[in-house]
């Protein structure tokens, strides 16, 4: 990385339209800030843009990366992990653009990304947060947007029925799956890989809720727009290529859930506080239950003599805890367990 290569199309941030300000929260992400960075300096040199990183107590070079070979990056260095959600908070009283876009340091920006993202938001309003169209590096679409999480659709994914009849909208209803991603969307939310949201909606409604140390705070903020009269928009023209589960994969003394690149226990507690405080105890209890009795089944099933895989019925036991001590932790979703998790 050349030094200083960032000051070019960094200006001194003014308020007002057209500055985009960019956040990325690291968390021993030294394999993946580099080029993610990169990917921002090059991406739309004619788009003034202001970038920050708050770095959750990497215990690598992470912050090192930002601090010396990109000085025209503000960076926030924490002595503890605020989570995820804090952390974004955190870097808001130091940005000025009127749009304010949340990267994560495992993805890398096509040309053009922020541009398509900004030119649209000019244009549409009423569309309060935006996503774009994330890709591995295979070039592959990954889940880039969603509906939300309800026990229906929880039923779907467990079963497999989601996967099998992947052809069948009905079946893929929680990820779009009857769509190619060629054409702009509206839609529940977006994933927080890649993320635009306009200033005013977070003077209006704030920015994460910071009981969600991990996950789920992007699908909570989505929810909180929707109800409140904004858009969420997907759209192709933005194209970011990311790896997925980078930062959870670091927390290496965690269970991990296969399923979702994620942190099991840091899912189910985010679960736990998500459909509580949106939707009642009965949502909770519903999808909650749901994965429980899944679990409880499958592990069962696989215990049986001859029958199917120990390590499927040890996977299943290791949910089912998680969710049993999801429940303890937030007293059934009422409370968030003392940060970090």
């Amino acid at each position: 990385m050349r030094t200083g290569s960032l000051r070019a199309i960094t200006q001194a941030p003014t308020p007002g339209q057209g500055l985009v300000s960019i956040i990325i929260v690291t968390y021993n992400s030294e394999d993946e800030i580099r080029d993610c960075l990169r990917s921002i300096v090059e991406a739309d040199v004619a788009t003034p843009k202001e970038v920050i990183v708050v770095d959750n107590a990497s215990r690598d070079s992470s912050a090192a990366i930002v601090r010396e070979e990109f000085p025209e990056v503000k960076l926030i260095a924490n002595s503890v992990n605020v989570g995820f959600a804090a952390a974004n908070n955190q870097a808001l009283p130091l940005l000025s653009g009127d749009l304010i876009l949340l990267v994560n340091p495992d993805s890398r920006l096509c040309d053009g990304a922020i541009e398509a993202a900004a030119t649209h938001m000019g244009r549409h309003p009423e569309c309060g947060i935006l996503g774009g169209l994330l890709l591995d590096e295979n070039g592959e679409i990954h889940p880039s947007a969603r509906r939300f999480p309800n026990a229906l659709r929880k039923i779907l994914m467990l079963s497999g029925l989601r996967e099998r009849w992947k052809s069948q909208p009905w079946f893929r209803d929680s990820e779009f799956g009857w769509c190619d991603f060629s054409e702009p969307l509206n839609v529940d939310w977006v994933p927080g890989a890649f993320t635009m949201v306009r200033r005013s909606l977070i003077r209006e409604l704030g920015l994460f809720d910071e009981r969600f140390y991990l996950y789920y705070e992007e699908t909570d903020l989505c929810l909180r727009a929707k109800r409140n009269g904004w858009e969420i928009h997907f759209i192709p023209d933005s194209r970011v290529i990311h790896e997925g589960g980078a930062s959870s994969r670091k927390h290496d003394t965690e269970d991990f859930d296969r399923a979702g690149s994620q942190v099991m226990r840091f899912r189910v507690l985010a679960e736990c506080l998500y459909h509580r405080k949106n939707f009642g105890p009965f949502a909770l209890w519903s999808n909650i239950g749901v994965e429980w009795m899944w679990h409880r089944l499958r592990a069962w099933w696989n215990a049986l003599p001859g029958k199917r895989s120990e390590a499927k019925r040890r996977y299943s036991e290791v949910i089912v805890r998680q969710l049993e001590s999801g429940l303890r932790e937030t007293k059934f979703g009422t409370i968030c367990p003392p940060r970090p998790w």
